[in-house]
């Protein structure tokens, strides 16, 4: 493992998710109290607990970021906007949008275009992310959505909502990466383990979303004891 992927440095780049149907206050709170113990970069969640995880992670530097148009992207983009806006006024820090993915199937990158604009207006300072849901789309629309999002002033692409039939893949990081070089860009979606989530960020990804955050992080720890061990006993 490479030193620099310590667990501080790992948990500084995940996205603490809970984005179910069934995710409860409770379970949301819990998610607060482990992002402020293990210093995750946010925890991200549906816009109806915005206000209860901006007030629980209130400066502490972790940021609260919720999806808009989510899991669909087919919502109007004058809902998009008011849905970022009331996130924001909520205590939002990012906003992760789902692209209407068929509009952009269909060539109507105009439509694409604006849709991700609105939102990154609504947003003012708070950082949006583009979720692409590349599951869905051919290399050829993975690029047209990427530069759609650069031209719509967005500064950070997303793989997936990881509600779709696949999640995250290396091959899509490295695309993006090589379309956006200047982007940040977001893994999300099936990463449940550690070798994933490494194999992800020097794919070029700069931000994980999981789930499985804990176990991710306290598997450094575990790697890193075996190292010592194994460096103690040579």
């Amino acid at each position: 493992m490479s030193k620099k992927w310590t667990k501080e440095a790992i948990a500084s780049t995940i996205d603490h998710t809970i984005l179910k149907a069934t995710a409860q206050p409770y379970q949301v709170e819990q998610l607060c109290k482990e992002a402020l113990e293990y210093k995750f970069a946010s925890v991200c969640v549906n816009p109806c607990y915005t206000k209860l995880v901006s007030e629980k992670l209130k400066g502490s530097g972790v940021g609260t970021c919720v999806v808009v148009g989510f899991p669909l992207g087919a919502n109007t983009t004058e809902i998009k906007a008011a849905e970022t806006r009331q996130a924001v006024e909520q205590g939002a820090d990012e906003i992760d949008m789902v692209i209407n993915i068929g509009m952009l199937k269909a060539h109507e990158d105009d439509y694409v275009e604006r849709d991700i604009r609105a939102v990154v207006e609504a947003a003012g300072k708070a950082c949006v992310k583009v979720i692409l849901e590349n599951c869905y789309l051919t290399d050829d629309e993975k690029t047209r959505a990427c530069l759609l999002s650069e031209k719509a002033g967005a500064p950070y692409v997303k793989t997936s909502t990881g509600m779709g039939p696949s999640g995250a893949t290396i091959e899509d990081i490295q695309l993006m990466e090589h379309i956006l070089p200047t982007h940040k860009i977001k893994a999300a979606g099936g990463i449940r383990d550690l070798e994933t989530a490494i194999k992800m960020l020097e794919a070029g990804a700069d931000r994980i979303g999981a789930s499985a955050s804990i176990a991710l992080v306290e598997s450094v720890g575990e790697k890193e004891r075996e190292e010592s061990y194994r460096n103690s006993n040579r």
